[in-house]
Order: C-alpha cells, then structure tokens, then sequence
C-alpha cells in the first residue's frame, strides 16, 4: 500500500470495472469517465433542481440566505471530493455520490420525512429517502426514449443506498444485487460523513444567522467549536465576533475532514487492505472519525438538536409540516382519482399509498403548500 494514500483501495472505473455498468446499454464517451457521466445525468436530473426548493433546517421562507437542500448538497460534494483526492480514491464517484445523495428527501427537511414515514406505517410501509433515491434515479427521472430511469452505474446506484446505511437481504431481497452483506467501497462509505462534517458547520453557522443561536453560547456549550474559536481568536486578536466565529467554523470544517481522512488511512492499513474486495470484506466500515472527533461529533449533534431542531420556532415548522403531509397524503389515499395521470395510472400496481408518497415526496416546499392550499379549498366546496 502507498505510504501516503488508499489508490489501491480506490474503485477504479475503468470499462472493464463491474461498478461501471448501466443496466442498458450507453453510447461509449472516451473523454469521460462512467462516473463523470452519471454526474452530469444527476444535475441535470428534475428531481436535483427541485433540491433547491426543499428545507435543509429552516424554510425557503425565512431567508434567501439559508441553506437549501441543494446548497447542503453541494457542500457536502466539495467535502467528499476532497476527502477522495487526499486518500487516492476515485474523486468522480466520490463527487457523484455526494450530489445524488440527498436527492430522494421530501418537503419540509427531515420533519417531512418523518411525517411521510409515519402515514406509511398506517398502510403497513415505510419511507426511506435513500430507497426513494433509487426509485428516482431508476424510474421517475425519465429523459431518454429507449427507457426509464437515469441508466446510472452499478456503483453509483449501490452508494445512493448504502452510503449512510448497510441493508440486509431478508428484509430488502429486491436489493440482492447491491452486495449486501458487504461493505460499499470506501467512496461510498465517505459520504455520509462528509454529509456530517458539512451539516455540523452549517447549521451553526444558519442558527446564528437566524438569531436561535448565540456564539457565546455555541463556544461554552460546543467543545469543538470553542477550541476552534480560540485558536482564531488567538491569531486575530481584536476582530469582530462575527468573523472570529466565520473562520472558527471552517477551522471546525477542516479538522473533521482532515481527522476523517487521518482515521481512514489508519484503519485501512491496520487492516493490510489493497483492494476494494478487502474494505468489502471488512466486518466494519473503515472510514470514520477518530474517537476524540466522534465524540465531539456527537456532543455538538446534541446541542443542535436540543437548542435549534426542537426549539419552538422550528417546531412550529414542523408541526406544520406534519399537518400539510398528513391532509395530503389522507387526501389523496382516499381519492386516488385526483392524483396526476402518471401517477394514477400506477397506483394500481405500486399501490396507492406507495404512489401518494412518490408523488408528495417529490415536491418542493412551496409547490405542497400551494397543494395543500388547492386541496382545503376543493374539500370546503
């Protein structure tokens, strides 16, 4: 193994690699790679641009200066790019996988997926964003006359669902074909802790913005964040509160990406791994913070959670949402016939409730408003 990265860990994407194959053929493009390729498929997807309607903590409605879904996603790109380059691993698929990785989250943040999640349980299923992912990518998304779907590759379709999670055969046979039972190559495994390192860092920074937080506050409560701070403080002494707290942020941001690919390396040489077949094989996921950085990662996960995600301005958002999901989805269980055609029309072999929360899942904040608004007005008459 190379004393200063994981190249030999990395997915190579070449032709003949298996993760580079569509499930229909695909004209050959030579001056791009099969991940570059899908890359490009997935922001020019719909279903990406709606992200920058749909909640990442606050709504659309509160600031334009907040971060939405597709701003948090190309954050998190930037991170797991980065994160790739400095370990030797496949930067295209990396970059790809963080893009597509929020793409299946409805409305309303994770208070819509809740709420999605708890009207399906009623009719005996659940609502999982990375599966809802790959039924977009698969089905939804429909721009080539040839079939449905994105045709994306084997590599990426397994990290839109294993990135964050490992799925068991028994309870998901239809996923047989995704490796279950294995570890996702480590580009895969990365993202979901990009996605923490980015989330960490900006919902700090949009609960100060939004006046919920107060830096005095984050540094004696956030062990992470005031060491950070200190250290900036240090070196600009006099400054601004608001820029000491700016560059404490992206210090945080650096440690936890440069502590994320520190522990990675560790981990795969402790393991003697040169080969995707062996970060498979392992028992365990290999990329992941070192013990100190979890731990603070966790500390500061519960301030966020007990000062900003449940304070009573976003929970009155989310009681909000909560009700809109609910009326909506009972809507149209009830009267199916009032779906859009497309969907209508699919109902009778998904099953109503499975199509109704495809069809609400798939909306921006403003359009389920609008729905819910129409809807109100069509059960009052």
């Amino acid at each position: 193994m190379d004393e200063t990265d994981l190249h030999r860990c990395a997915v190579l994407g070449g032709v003949s690699d298996a993760l580079c194959e569509r499930v229909y053929p695909a004209p050959s493009r030579p001056h791009r790679t099969a991940f570059q390729r899908d890359r490009d498929r997935i922001v020019q997807a719909r279903a990406f641009r709606r992200l920058a309607g749909k909640t990442q903590v606050f709504t659309s409605r509160a600031s334009d200066h907040f971060r939405s879904r597709l701003t948090h996603t190309i954050e998190v790109s930037q991170i797991a790019r980065d994160v790739a380059a400095a370990l030797g691993l496949n930067e295209d698929l990396a970059e790809t996988l963080a893009l597509v990785h929020d793409i299946g989250h409805p409305p309303f943040g994770h208070a819509g997926e809740r709420a999605l999640d708890r009207c399906l349980k009623r009719h005996g299923l659940r609502f999982d964003h990375n599966l809802h992912a790959l039924r977009i990518v698969e089905h939804f998304e429909q721009r080539y006359a040839a079939h449905r779907g994105l045709n994306l590759t084997l590599g990426v379709r397994e990290g839109i669902i294993k990135h964050s999670r490992d799925y068991a055969a028994t309870e998901h046979p239809a996923l047989v074909g995704y490796f279950l039972g294995e570890r996702p190559p480590l580009e895969a495994q990365l993202i979901d802790l990009a996605d923490e390192i980015a989330y960490l860092t900006a919902d700090l920074d949009d609960g100060v913005e939004s006046g919920l937080l107060e830096v005095a506050h984050i540094r004696e409560n956030v062990v992470i964040l005031r060491r950070c701070y200190e250290a900036v403080a240090k070196e600009h002494v006099g400054v601004e509160e608001k820029y000491l707290f700016n560059e404490a942020l992206q210090l945080m941001q650096h440690a936890l990406t440069d502590d994320l690919i520190q522990t990675t390396l560790t981990n795969a040489r402790a393991i003697g791994a040169e080969s995707v077949e062996a970060i498979r094989a392992h028992p365990e996921r290999l990329a992941v913070f070192s013990e100190q950085a979890e731990s603070e990662r966790r500390q500061e996960k519960r301030y966020l959670y007990d000062t900003l995600y449940t304070c009573p301005a976003l929970e009155n958002e989310h009681d909000k949402a909560e009700e809109v999901v609910t009326a909506l989805f009972d809507f149209w269980v009830e009267n199916p016939q009032e779906l859009p055609p497309g969907y209508f029309d699919e109902s009778e072999a998904e099953g109503v409730p499975r199509i109704v929360a495809d069809y609400i899942a798939g909306m921006t904040d403003h359009y389920i408003l609008l729905q819910f608004a129409e809807v109100r007005r069509a059960v009052r008459r």
